[in-house]
């Protein structure tokens, strides 16, 4: 028997940032929106755990127990009493960009734990489930319910918004990563004095009755200073994103994938165009907003 689950990538609208708190992570007003690119993981019984990958940046997916899916599936093996090195092959097929501020890692880890409450029968209830997200990164709790939501203390709080999409999208892939950790501690530096994070009223009302013009002109992310900081070279490619048409450009989450608000799915296809043909990045991909959290494919 094997279980499939199908993992959405997410795109911060507004990312407010505050200082940094003394157990060195910051408070945050994170809006969130699902989006319709996704991975799949899929687990099934073997000898011990064992994790395998597949798709873009797949060789830069770590395939041992630090891997958020393998750290997924062995903290709800323990709660549930089946030891801390359950049974069960992983495979992740990749679809979601890697080290990319999407939360790819992120989204595995929810698509490991749905996975493995249902092929183990554990029954775990969705605020266990949300539980073992929190511990394991301050995005996954996301990864799980998808749609749209405010994230507050370090993202991990979830409070689910009302969204009338669909908004399209365009995620320019650069090549190269950046690590979530380096961006923070450039933000600390840029930003000695940062202000306490409140989600935006006009955002949150542009998101609630789908107006993609007013979402554009209410989109913010306080780490993209400290992601241009490190990766200067995504000025060009969020220019050519603006100059292709964009009614918004900014970083996705930490980066360095950039993210761009299209007036209609015929205008994000024109804009993955230019900005595959302006060579600023490796590749660019259109995708509605918002999407389903996690689900079962099989199983």
């Amino acid at each position: 028997m094997s279980v499939t689950v199908r993992v959405p990538a997410k795109v911060n609208v507004q990312l407010a940032v505050g200082a940094a708190r003394p157990d060195g992570f910051h408070d945050l007003a994170n809006v969130f929106l699902a989006v319709g690119l996704y991975d799949e993981v899929t687990v099934e019984p073997a000898d011990s755990l064992t994790v395998t990958c597949t798709g873009p940046g797949a060789d830069q997916v770590p395939l041992d127990r630090t891997n958020l899916a393998a750290r997924a599936a062995i903290a709800l093996a323990e709660r549930h009493g089946l030891g801390d090195d359950p049974k069960v092959r992983i495979h992740i097929a990749k679809d979601i960009p890697v080290a990319g501020g999407m939360a790819g890692g992120s989204a595995d880890a929810a698509g490991a734990l749905v996975a493995c409450d249902a092929l183990w029968g554990t029954g775990a209830s969705r605020e266990e489930l949300l539980d073992i997200c929190a511990e394991l990164g301050s995005d996954v709790p996301f990864s799980l319910v998808g749609g749209a939501a405010l994230g507050t203390g370090r993202g991990e709080q979830l409070e689910p918004l009302d969204v009338h999409g669909p908004f399209w999208w365009v995620f320019a892939v650069a090549d190269g990563g950046l690590s979530t950790p380096a961006v923070y501690r450039e933000f600390d530096r840029l930003t000695p004095r940062a202000p306490e994070p409140v989600a935006s009223p006009a955002l949150l009302d542009a998101l609630r009755t789908g107006d993609a013009s007013a979402l554009a002109a209410t989109v913010t992310n306080d780490l993209q200073p400290a992601a241009l900081s490190l990766f200067p070279s995504l000025k060009a490619t969020l220019d050519a994103g603006t100059e292709a048409g964009a009614l918004a450009a900014l970083v996705s989450g930490s980066g360095p994938t950039t993210a761009y608000l299209a007036a209609d799915e015929a205008a994000a296809r024109r804009i993955a165009d230019a900005l595959t043909a302006s060579g600023t990045c490796r590749t660019a991909r259109v995708a509605p907003s918002p999407a389903p959290g996690a689900s079962l494919v099989t199983g």
